[in-house]
């Protein structure tokens, strides 16, 4: 039963330009480079006739390339840190991908996401880490100057059932050509 969801690549020069700011934080899980990416929905674990089913559905999606933007480290988790992660901006158009994808899978059935879509990459997971680590942390290495490249399709990755983290495998790809 595969675990699938949709995201956005990240260019080799911009995971480079991450994986740099890896280490120095008690607690941190780092994420390999070459499964940075950016989740716009995160679909679950589904047989493989739903997977073929949804995977088609993509198909129709119907966008244009667009900018992403990546600029500074934050942490998820407030008092009990649980990511440090790349921000990245939500802009109109990735905000509309994310949008319509998240109805494609309500009309699967899905239940909405429970949180609030924030765009970002994830960088490391955290447990047990000192808010206090992480806020030295991200002092010393939270700033670096926004990278940019243009997202020209989205894709579908599957990903062992584990406690998230990769490796992850590119399924199907979908053009943004609109």
């Amino acid at each position: 039963m595969p675990r699938l969801f949709t995201g956005l690549e990240i260019p080799s020069d911009i995971s480079q330009t991450l994986s740099s700011l890896r280490g120095g934080l008690p607690g941190a899980r780092w994420i390999d480079p070459e499964n940075y990416h950016v989740t716009l929905r995160f679909i679950g674990d589904i047989d493989g006739f739903a997977a073929g089913e949804i995977a088609a559905t993509l198909e129709r999606v119907n966008r244009k390339p667009f900018e992403v933007e990546v600029q500074g480290l934050v942490s998820f988790g407030g008092k009990k840190p649980r990511a440090v992660v790349a921000t990245v901006t939500p802009t109109r158009p990735l905000m509309e991908l994310q949008a319509e994808l998240e109805r494609l899978m309500r009309r699967f059935g899905f239940d909405p996401e429970g949180r609030k879509f924030t765009p970002h990459v994830t960088l490391a997971r955290l447990r047990d880490a000192a808010p206090r680590d992480v806020a030295d942390y991200l002092s010393v290495r939270g700033y670096f100057p926004t990278r940019r490249f243009t997202a020209d399709r989205f894709v579908l990755f599957s990903s062992r059932a584990s406690v998230g983290g990769g490796p992850y495998v590119v399924e199907d790809a979908y053009a943004l050509s609109a």
